[in-house]
């Protein structure tokens, strides 16, 4: 006897495929719920609501925005007397510090000059009498003189001088017997133009010997200057 066998089911009206396959025999995915689909569709509702409520201000249905008053309490400093307060003590304090470094100015300033004073006074005293007669010997000398090679320049320090320009005038004495010397030292500034002149000797300098004189000027010390040895005489 021959067994009937009845066609597929699927495709045939009222028939329903079993769970996860679709009509044609495929297997359908199953959709779970993930936290990530959940926020994705809280996101999307908002979203929906948040254009009605667009959509609402548009038609003119919108509550109008109530202002609303700062809380005192949520600020904080120091009440305006104390500002002051403390503006003018920062005010004070400065003025007294003006004052201060004013006075240290002028101290320092005075100091100096006493320095310089002091200075000054001590190579006079010692150089007095021998200046006299190297100015005298130099006024008949129309060129460098004989003993320019004899002679050469060293600066001194300037908080040495008191801020005087001042250098040592090296007299050596190359021959084979003691001689006087008579040395013009001029100071230049920058563009080579003689600012000022200082004359110094030397009296009795032994064979093979030297000597030392001081050369200063009293131009103002922040000028720059340049000593140059323009008359050198052995007498």
């Amino acid at each position: 006897m021959r067994e009937l066998h009845s066609p597929p089911s699927h495709g045939r009206p009222g028939h329903r495929p079993p769970p996860g396959r679709a009509p044609g025999g495929e297997r359908r995915p199953v959709r779970t719920w993930t936290p990530q689909r959940t926020v994705a569709l809280i996101v999307a509702a908002a979203g929906a609501l948040v254009l009605a409520a667009c959509g609402s201000s548009s038609s003119g249905t919108a509550a109008s925005p109530t202002a609303t008053p700062p809380d005192a309490g949520a600020f904080s400093g120091e009440p305006p007397s104390a500002v002051a307060s403390a503006a003018e003590s920062l005010l004070a304090s400065a003025s007294a510090a003006a004052a201060s470094a004013s006075e240290a100015s002028a101290a320092a300033t005075a100091s100096n000059a006493a320095a310089a004073s002091a200075f000054e006074a001590s190579v006079s005293a010692q150089q007095a009498m021998t200046r006299e007669k190297a100015a005298s010997v130099l006024d008949g000398v129309t060129d460098g003189g004989n003993a320019l090679g004899d002679v050469t320049v060293t600066g001194i320090a300037r908080q040495n001088t008191g801020g005087l320009h001042a250098v040592v005038v090296t007299i050596q004495n190359r021959g084979t017997a003691a001689a006087s010397y008579a040395v013009q030292v001029d100071f230049t500034d920058t563009s080579g133009r003689t600012v000022d002149s200082s004359v110094v000797g030397a009296e009795n300098v032994p064979a093979n010997g030297k000597a030392q004189p001081v050369a200063f000027s009293r131009q103002p010390a922040d000028m720059t200057l340049l000593p140059v040895v323009v008359k050198a005489v052995r007498y």
